[in-house]
Order: C-alpha cells, then structure tokens, then sequence
C-alpha cells in the first residue's frame, strides 16, 4: 500500500448517481459506465490506494438493485472503502447493503498518522445539507479523543461557497457552527466533499477545503442556474503525509461528454 511510501494515498469518488439498472441514464449519460470507466483509470497500472473515499449521491434512485451494483464493483478492488450518504441515497439502506470488511458506511478510521472522520450532511426530502447536533458532537469526540493524528473530515454538502450560485442554495446551512469546532483543533487539515460536481481547492481557518467532480456529469461552475458542462467525469487522489502536510490532483478521462443534455433543467 502507498503506506509504505511514506504517505496515505486516498481515491476519492462522489456522485455516482447509479440507478436501478447499468442501461439507465441521467441527463443523457450512462452513470454506471462513467462509474466503471473512473474506477478503470484509477486502479489502472496497478494503481494502489490505502482508502477508497466515496462521498455521497451512490445512487440516484436508490433501491437494493443501485447499492449492489456498486458494492460489486468496489469489492472487486480489494480496498477498504468507506461510503458517504448524500441527499439523494437512502441511507438506512445503504448501511444495509454496504455492510462487507472491505466497504461500508464506517465514520471513522485510523490510518498512519491519519483519522479520516466522516460526517452525515443529509436532511431527508431536503437537497440542502447540516450538521446535526450529533454530528458535530461526534466531530469533537473523535478530534479529543485522538489528538495526536492528523485529520481529514469528509462530507458529502459543501461548506464554503462554490461560486455557483445555485448550488450555493445547498451547501451546509450551519457551516459556521463546524468551523468554529475546526479552530479548536489545529490537527484537523483537511475537509473534503462532493455534491458540487466540479473541482475545488482553497483554503478555510488554515484547512485545506476541496470538491470533487462527479463520476458522471459535471455542473458549469458559476452557473445562476442549473446548467450542466461537457466537462468528463474526475476523481480525486489525496495523499497525506506523516508530517501534515497534503497533496492533492484531481483526474479526468479524456475528451468531452458529448452525450450529456445541457437544455435539462433539473436531475
């Protein structure tokens, strides 16, 4: 594993939108065989991962048929993979479903140097995002409780404005109230998410904040309204090293997504 480079290497995948069979498409594309054609290119050239991070929106109709599909397929990596809910999954079934040694719904995981810490942004019949009180008082139990490793909080809302002004509409509506538990712990260095469907990288209170594209469509960044891009299906590799520090690339299959319905107006 990348462990023995002397860094944690984490594939990051988000939005999949399966649905409830491979044939199916959204928007024009065929979500499964974005999906298989991501994984493909990740793994190619024997590619290896300590962590495969799945952050939210697995299924676009959720059902057994949807969550099976993509167990099947994250299994066949060997890896031990953790899988986010996002606003469009039934998460009760998915922790059913995905519920093997390899894959999961786990919150937290303990790795080098490293905790990865996972949220659940969801508000059921609602496409916006929060952190209940729960939530965050799961956040601070993990950062007291293991103060010596280096953290990454994963979610799949995002918390920092995208510049899309739509989507803006959906982020963590109490995002405030997460970076303020943040600045208590200088451990934490990095927060990741999907939902947005593109790629982003800045930085919030010294943390790294990334987004990550979709494995299927991607939205126009800073679109007033919704407005899907030719732009292919990413992911994104996250590398963490022993001493803090993070190095990140988002990557894409070639060419352009010519199949995908721009004139939609909704998913």
């Amino acid at each position: 594993m990348a462990q023995r480079l002397g860094y944690i290497s984490v594939l990051q995948i988000s939005d999949m939108h399966i649905r409830s069979t491979s044939e199916d498409t959204l928007l024009g594309v065929n979500t499964a065989h974005y999906f298989e054609a991501i994984l493909d290119l990740a793994f190619a050239g024997k590619k290896q991962y300590d962590l495969i991070l799945v952050t939210g929106d697995l299924a676009q109709d959720p059902c057994l048929a949807s969550y099976q599909h993509i167990l099947k397929r994250l299994e066949a990596y060997n890896t031990p993979c953790i899988c986010l809910p996002g606003n469009h999954d039934d998460y009760h079934l998915m922790q059913k479903i995905l519920n093997t040694e390899k894959v999961n719904c786990r919150k937290q995981m303990l790795l080098g140097d490293w905790q990865i810490i996972c949220l659940n942004s969801q508000i059921l019949g609602s496409a916006g995002g929060h952190l209940s009180k729960p939530e965050l008082l799961f956040l601070e139990d993990c950062l007291n409780s293991h103060p010596e490793y280096y953290s990454l909080i994963a979610v799949h809302h995002h918390c920092l404005k995208s510049k899309t002004p739509w989507m803006d509409t959906m982020m963590i509506e109490n995002s405030r109230e997460l970076f303020e538990i943040i600045k208590k712990y200088p451990q934490v260095k990095a927060i990741t998410y999907g939902h947005i469907h593109q790629a982003m990288d800045t930085t919030a209170a010294s943390v790294h904040v990334f987004g990550t594209p979709s494995t299927c469509f991607q939205f126009k960044p800073g679109s007033r309204k919704f407005s899907v891009a030719s732009t292919m299906p990413g992911y994104r590799v996250i590398q963490l090293y022993a001493d803090g520090g993070i190095k990140t690339e988002v990557i894409r299959l070639p060419g352009q997504l010519t199949e995908v319905r721009a004139e939609t107006q909704g998913y």
